[in-house]
């Protein structure tokens, strides 16, 4: 098997932890961002992740992967319940938090930003997405103060870092990983202990060493 990403990505991620917190013997490609060939030959679109499996199909959709892989190599890992208030943190926070990393991430070391042409082709998309990326930068400072009772909200709702992991972890963490890339962005107590956590228990890197 094969699992194809980008680095950046939150979906991605989602995947990623997963692999890392299951110490899965699974290689990793990273597609670079213009490359529309690869992702079109495997799943018919540009899309990542994707899952390429030992019979040679193909399984696009962060969770699908998530779950299959959970279920495939036992034991499972996502025991616990859906958490709906972490959930429902994550969808109104999710935008807030994209229009804070995505210019920081224009401008990162990524693999998959690794030629002049495929960082290109990421800048154009997140303007048709974002629009104007630096009044987004130069936004900062209000979205971050929109951005802190939130997370003083995340903190009272967040789990005991040993407790059960469960889907809406998954979905949780990439966000946090994301705000990583933002300098000023500071995670309150319980939930930077979550975070930490789960960094360490996977393994995995965040983006702090190159945050803006």
């Amino acid at each position: 098997m094969k699992l194809y990403i980008y680095q950046h990505c939150p979906f991605c991620l989602r995947v990623v932890l997963l692999r890392g917190l299951k110490r899965l013997d699974l290689p990793v490609q990273v597609l670079l961002e213009n490359d529309v060939e690869t992702p079109t030959r495997l799943i018919g679109r540009k899309k990542v992740p994707i899952l390429q499996k030992a019979d040679g199909s193909a399984m696009p959709e962060s969770m699908d992967i998530v779950r299959y892989l959970d279920a495939q190599f036992a034991p499972p890992l996502l025991t616990a319940a859906e958490r709906p208030e972490i959930d429902a943190w994550s969808e109104r926070a999710s935008g807030l938090i994209f229009r804070l990393a995505v210019p920081r991430i224009t401008r990162g070391d990524f693999a998959e930003l690794a030629t002049p042409e495929a960082r290109a082709a990421y800048i154009e998309r997140e303007i048709r997405a974002f629009g104007d990326l630096e009044a987004l930068l130069a936004a900062t400072p209000e979205m971050l103060a929109e951005l802190a009772p939130l997370l003083d909200e995340l903190d009272d709702l967040i789990p005991p870092p040993d407790s059960a992991l469960g889907e809406s972890d998954i979905r949780l963490f990439p966000l946090l990983a994301l705000l990583s890339i933002v300098k000023d962005a500071r995670l309150p107590p319980r939930v930077a202990t979550w975070y930490n956590t789960l960094r360490t228990r996977s393994g995995l890197d965040d983006f702090s060493a190159q945050a803006q």
